[in-house]
């Protein structure tokens, strides 16, 4: 059986797509069709159930995925290792958020430019704009906190993250932390909140796990960097939920003040994302166990 048409096959497998697929192995997606038409003539069997959007496996299919996916993945890892040793040069493109990027990621990748990679990062506060260049081809790994579905990906758990509501001190002295334990975000009606975006993704997923209601009022304050978030706080424009690992330092010196201390901390999980089959690639894989073992100490 043609490699050929096997790698395609498990290229469409993962993708779910003709035109997804031939993105990603750079062909047209007439000849992915080809290909996939040609090997199911040589299977006698169909390999895809054609949909409106993208294609879903047959039993077949599935079967035979299963089945060639780990060899070709095996011979792509050779492959990549010969390279490798011919001293070819590997570039790691990386996507998410800047904050968790520039702070996190970056510094932790930071060992692979001495063994012959280069870096490029792209910023993209969204997880779903960062999952579609993924999925194009267009970057090699997403941190993201959106776990994503389908076979295309392959998600793993990176490590946790504790948000806190904080202010300055001088809005943190108005409240009166009795009555926002007993009574919940009342006692903070009048302070000013800071966001990163207009749907207030950070409060209100603290509000519902510590206060268990939405936000009463919009944000006076919307900074699409959470640096920024912190910068604004620091400088008195009102309260905000911010990770713990951006904001502790300030915490520390004092420049701002954890307004709540609940028992269960809100949490948020993070996600290195790659698409299926590519930690075969050594340079990946390199960059995957570096961020894994980093992460163990955050």
């Amino acid at each position: 059986m043609d490699l050929t048409l096997l790698r395609t096959f498990v290229a469409v497998h993962r993708a779910g797509s003709f035109t997804r697929a031939a993105a990603l192995l750079g062909l047209s997606q007439p000849a992915v069709t080809s290909q996939i038409r040609t090997l199911e003539r040589q299977l006698g069997r169909p390999l895809f159930h054609r949909r409106a959007r993208g294609v879903t496996p047959t039993a077949v299919g599935d079967e035979l995925a299963h089945k060639a996916a780990p060899h070709l993945d095996a011979l792509l890892r050779i492959t990549e290792t010969e390279r490798e040793s011919a001293g070819a040069l590997r570039t790691l493109h990386v996507a998410g958020p800047p904050e968790f990027l520039g702070l996190r990621v970056l510094p932790a990748l930071a060992p692979l430019v001495g063994q012959g990679h280069t870096l490029r990062a792209t910023l993209h506060p969204g997880a779903e704009e960062a999952l579609d260049g993924l999925a194009a081809g267009h970057h090699d790994l997403v941190a993201t906190t959106a776990r994503p579905r389908g076979g295309l990906f392959t998600a793993t758990a990176l490590c946790d993250e504790e948000h806190v509501l904080v202010a300055a001190p001088y809005w943190a002295a108005l409240v009166d932390r009795d009555r926002l334990r007993e009574e919940g975000p009342a006692a903070l009606d009048g302070i000013p909140l800071v966001e990163v975006h207009e749907s207030l993704p950070l409060a209100t997923r603290y509000w519902a796990a510590v206060f268990e209601v939405p936000p009463a009022s919009a944000a006076t304050v919307v900074a699409p960097d959470l640096r920024a978030v912190l910068e604004c706080v620091q400088a008195g424009a009102g309260l905000a939920v911010i990770p713990r690992y951006l904001c502790q330092d300030a915490l520390d010196s004092g420049r701002i003040v954890a307004l709540s201390e609940p028992a269960v901390p809100p949490l948020r999980t993070w996600f290195l994302v790659v698409r299926a089959g590519s930690l075969a690639l050594a340079h990946l894989a390199r960059a995957h166990e570096l961020l894994l073992r980093a992460a163990a100490h955050w």
